[in-house]
């Protein structure tokens, strides 16, 4: 496995490369808005440098405070965000297919903020640090292009955060 994505569950099949799924991984992230300004040639070139790995219920994807080297695409199934708050266990946000995790720390290498816990058999589009550097170098101007829709999905959770914390901030300083 090329990233630490589920490095702790041992029933991860290995799917192969992403590409090899090019039609289902399209029907998945189209409807996303954030991938509305990439053509069907972009995302299917952007899966060549990504992983799909098939996991079971009740595994645990990403760990809260361990080493991070990449971000995943939910492809089919459910999971479910968990950050730690008080020596519990609190539900954060629901994963439905197409949304995107583990942005956070392909970008910055930092320590995962929260954990993913699948609530269903599930299939992820993974993509590593190394293979963000491949498309980097192979194809820049694509891999800029993604990093920027990264860039906007990190700043419109930042919006949401605030605005949940911080009700009846005036929407114009938000």
């Amino acid at each position: 496995m090329l990233s630490n994505f589920a490095q702790f569950q041992p029933d991860i099949e290995p799917l192969g490369a992403v590409s090899g799924f090019v039609d289902e991984f399209l029907d998945v992230v189209k409807p996303q808005s954030l991938f509305g300004a990439f053509t069907d040639a972009e995302t299917a070139t952007l899966t060549e440098y990504m992983e799909c790995l098939g996991v079971p219920r009740q595994s645990t994807v990403m760990h809260e405070g361990t080493e991070g080297d990449c971000m995943a695409i939910l492809v089919t199934g459910a999971a479910m965000i968990l950050k730690s708050h008080d020596g519990r266990q609190k539900v954060v946000h629901e994963v439905m297919p197409g949304e995107i995790i583990g942005e956070m720390s392909l970008i910055d290498g930092r320590r995962r903020f929260a954990s993913c816990v699948t609530t269903e058999p599930s299939d992820f589009a993974v993509l590593s640090r190394t293979g963000l550097d491949a498309l980097l170098n192979d194809h820049p101007s694509l891999g800029n292009k993604f990093l920027l829709m990264l860039l906007r999905l990190v700043t419109s959770r930042l919006r949401h955060a605030t605005t949940t914390l911080l009700p009846g901030l005036p929407d114009e300083l938000v």
